[in-house]
Parts: structure tokens; sequence; C-alpha cells
């Protein structure tokens, strides 16, 4: 009798240890694989620029844009998400994709903006089950140029479980001035291998827009800067977007950069929305004075720009849910800006407001 149990036990160790071992190997192949396919942009790279737009810009002229982090088309106000705190990681069926981005893309018509700053804009992922959001947003803006800038491509994010799975995703620019050129500059990565393989490959995408009749450019510069770390990525991406603005400010160029800075300006009062829970995630907070007088911070703190996803915003008491005010503009000094305002739009198709400004060219 105690022969067959030992030979039971032997058995269930050997078939436990086979398990282990078949898992391991699936593992490690994982990872091989996601090595071998791992996004790794160059420094620096020149984007296609794509449609037609017939305007064309002058000294003087007026000129609006709008920031908006679109969540890829998933995180409305029925979401909550894992990395904020919240549950889940698949936040939205097929049918709620496309409806957020059509509305997205309703609103920004209603804003008519003369360019558009978008974030999280899925091309090819699970999350959004496949849909090409660029092309939804693109086909919605007649007569104009845009560019694509790649910020997170993974063949298969292996996290959660259920998994993210795979990912095609970066930011958009759109303009309904002509765009001459547009240009990827990549961002310091914090991350290290191998959590660096499945993880975002940050950037700028730089577009230049001729001005008229002068040897200036306006130069528009989308963004959308580290989230989950622990500040340096945020401080060293800062840094490099600093001396990006700088040498084009040098040129005697109209800069302006926006998106999703996740964090705060140092000169913006954000009294209004404070952290009601050390748990939740935490924004940076941009020192603007490092920046020196050449280019000034702009966002609307009226309202705020983002919502925590700890829980869905739908059914939560709005004046205790965590907000945050991270998205706005950098602008060089030779543009006067006339205003700025974050829409309430009550996150209803995504977890972030737009924020449209809007500027005049000086002489």
């Amino acid at each position: 009798m105690q022969e067959k149990q030992k030979k039971n036990v032997t058995t269930i160790l050997k078939a436990a240890g086979i398990v282990v071992a078949i898992a391991a190997a699936a593992f490690l192949i994982l990872i091989l694989v996601l090595t071998v396919t791992e996004f790794k942009p160059a420094a620096k790279e020149t984007l296609d620029v794509g449609g037609n737009a017939s305007g064309t810009l002058h000294e003087g002229d007026d000129f609006s844009i709008v920031t908006w982090n679109i969540g890829y088309g998933a995180l409305g106000a029925n979401a909550d998400f894992f990395m904020d705190g919240g549950k889940h990681v698949s936040t939205a069926d097929r049918e709620q994709v496309q409806t957020n981005i059509q509305a997205i893309s309703e609103e920004l018509k209603t804003l008519e903006p003369d360019a558009a700053f978008l974030q999280e804009v899925d091309l090819d992922s699970k999350r959004s089950h496949g849909i090409n959001e660029q092309d939804a947003i693109v086909d919605e803006w007649k007569d104009s140029t845009y560019s694509f800038a790649t910020n997170y491509k993974v063949l298969y994010v292996p996290y959660p479980i259920p998994t993210i799975g795979k990912v095609d995703c970066g930011i958009l620019t759109l303009s309904g001035y002509e765009m001459e050129n547009a240009e990827r500059i990549s961002l310091p990565c914090p991350f290290s291998y191998p959590v660096r393989i499945a993880n975002l490959k940050r950037c700028l995408m730089v577009d230049r827009i001729p001005v008229e009749d002068s040897d200036k450019e306006l130069v528009l510069v989308n963004l959308h800067l580290e989230a989950y770390d622990d500040g340096e990525g945020k401080a060293a991406q800062t840094k490099m977007l600093k001396q990006v603005l700088q040498e084009e400010v040098d040129k005697g160029n109209y800069v302006i950069a926006g998106g999703d800075f996740n964090q705060s300006f140092s000169n913006v009062d954000i009294s209004m929305y404070p952290q009601i829970d050390e748990d939740l995630w935490q924004p940076g907070c941009v020192d603007v004075d490092e920046f020196g007088s050449d280019l000034n911070f702009v966002t609307d703190n009226r309202t705020p720009s983002c919502r925590s996803l700890d829980q869905p915003y739908e059914g939560a008491d709005p004046d205790k849910f965590q907000y945050y005010l991270i998205d706005g503009f950098i602008v060089s000094s030779n543009l006067t800006v006339d205003s700025v305002e974050t829409q309430d739009l009550g996150f209803a198709n995504s977890d972030h407001n737009p924020v449209l400004m809007k500027v005049t060219l000086g002489k």
C-alpha cells in the first residue's frame, strides 16, 4: 500500500514538473518572440504626411488648436482601468468603441479647430477590437493634412489576466493647413529589459506649417509623456522636450507643443483638484521656470482635463471624484494666447476632456 502511495506521489510530482517545465518554456518562448519583434524606433524618423489641405497661414493670422487624449475609444464614462486602481482590462465592446470614436469625431467638427493633437489613437489593437481609429477620424476631417507617430506597438502584452494582448497605437496630428513635413523624435524610455519590450516608446511628433511671405514656420509638437514611472522618466522626457522647443524658438519659429503631459504646470493653480486618495495615481509637476521666458505654459483650470480610472464615472458622485489637470500647451512668446478652454464633456467618451486654445501669430 505504501509503495503504491509512493508511486502515486511520484507520478503527481512528475506531472507537476512537466506542467511547470512547459509553462516556463512557453514563457521563455514568448519573451524571445517579443524580444525579436520589439518596436525599436530610431532617434529621429521622417513620417508621411497624408491628405490635402488648401489653407495657407500668414503672420497676424488667428489659429485655433485642440488637444485631446481620446483613450483609444474605450475609456468612456462606463470605464475603469486596472493600471489606475480599477478592475478591468477590456473596458468597451466593439459597438461602444465605435460610438465613442464617432462622438469624438463629431465634437472635433463642432469645435472647428485649425489643428488637433490627439493621443491614444489605436490602429489595430485588441483593446479597441481592431478598429483603425485614425481612418475613422481622418474620414471626418475633409480638406486636411495629417501625420501619425507610433508610440506603443507590441505583438502581445502578456499582462494582466485577461491580457492586454496586441497593441498598435500612437499620436495623430490633423491640420486644415498644409503641413510640409513630419518627424518622430524618440524620447528617453525609463524601462529596462525585459519590461521595456511590452511598454510604450514615447515620442514627440513635429509637424511644420509654412508661414506665407515669411521665413518662419509654425511648428506643431504633439506629445504624450510618461505616466506609470517613478518620476525620472517624466523628468528626462520633459528635459528633452525643452531642448527641442528651444531649438525652434532660436530659429524664430512660432511653436505650439501640446498634449497629455501626465503632469500639472507649476504656474497653474490646481488646488481645486486635490489628491483625495494617496493610493491613486498621481501626476508629476513641470517646473515652468526651467523653460525660461521664451516659452509659456497654457491650460484652463476651470474644468478638469482628466479623471481617475479607479472607478467608472457613470453612477459615481462627481463631487467626490479624483480629477487632474494634465493636458495643455506650451507656446512661444511670439504667439499671443487669445483664449484657452477645456470643454466639459462629462468624460462621456474618454477619460480626458479636450482643451481648445486660440492664438494669434505675431508680426
